[in-house]
């Protein structure tokens, strides 16, 4: 393994921690409600209050953000936008429609139907993974692609072969007409 490899390795294992914490930042609260029932022996009641819909929401929003960060971050991603405007549209229609709908009727409803039990969990679920692809994306979108970057290929070989360059080479934004003046 090359040393390009191994750095681009380090780093997606550094974000994928970074992720994850994120993750357990948002349940942590969320995480101290749940123990605290199952003290009173009301575990079975945490499923049928709104917190796994509202820690839902919450993750659907950061996850949204992501995605529109990976989709404004670098005005060259033309044939990437469809995907990621899907993934906005995939978000909303299977966690934050849902989890939002099922807060507002937990809230405003004496009779909470037994199936909220299997579907807030589910919908926390599905939020937690298009949280993690959307960290994914924004990551790879912000830094360029992998698969298509040949980092031998940045290097010029006399530079490589001296031994100057140590690191890649500065990846500056480009000018566009807009900027010039």
């Amino acid at each position: 393994m090359n040393h390009n490899q191994l750095r681009q390795e380090q780093h997606s294992l550094s974000m994928m921690y970074g992720t994850y914490a994120d993750i357990l930042f948002v349940l942590f609260p969320f995480l101290i409600i749940a123990m605290k029932r199952l003290w009173d022996g009301n575990l079975y009641h945490t499923l049928m209050q709104p917190d796994l819909s509202i820690a839902a929401i919450i993750l659907a929003g950061l996850a949204m953000g992501k995605f529109v960060l990976g989709l404004v971050t670098n005005q060259d991603l033309g044939r990437f936008k469809e995907r990621i405007v899907f993934f906005i549209a995939l978000t909303l229609f299977l966690v934050l429609g849902p989890a939002i709908i099922l807060l507002l009727s937990m809230m405003s409803n004496a009779e909470i139907p037994r199936f909220v039990a299997f579907v807030q969990p589910v919908l926390l679920i599905i939020a937690i993974s298009l949280y993690s692809t959307a960290v994914s994306v924004a990551n790879i979108l912000t830094r360029g692609e992998p698969a298509e970057r040949d980092m031998s290929q940045v290097y010029s070989d006399s530079s490589v072969s001296r031994g100057v360059v140590d690191h890649p080479p500065l990846d500056l934004p480009r000018r566009t007409d807009n900027d010039a003046h």
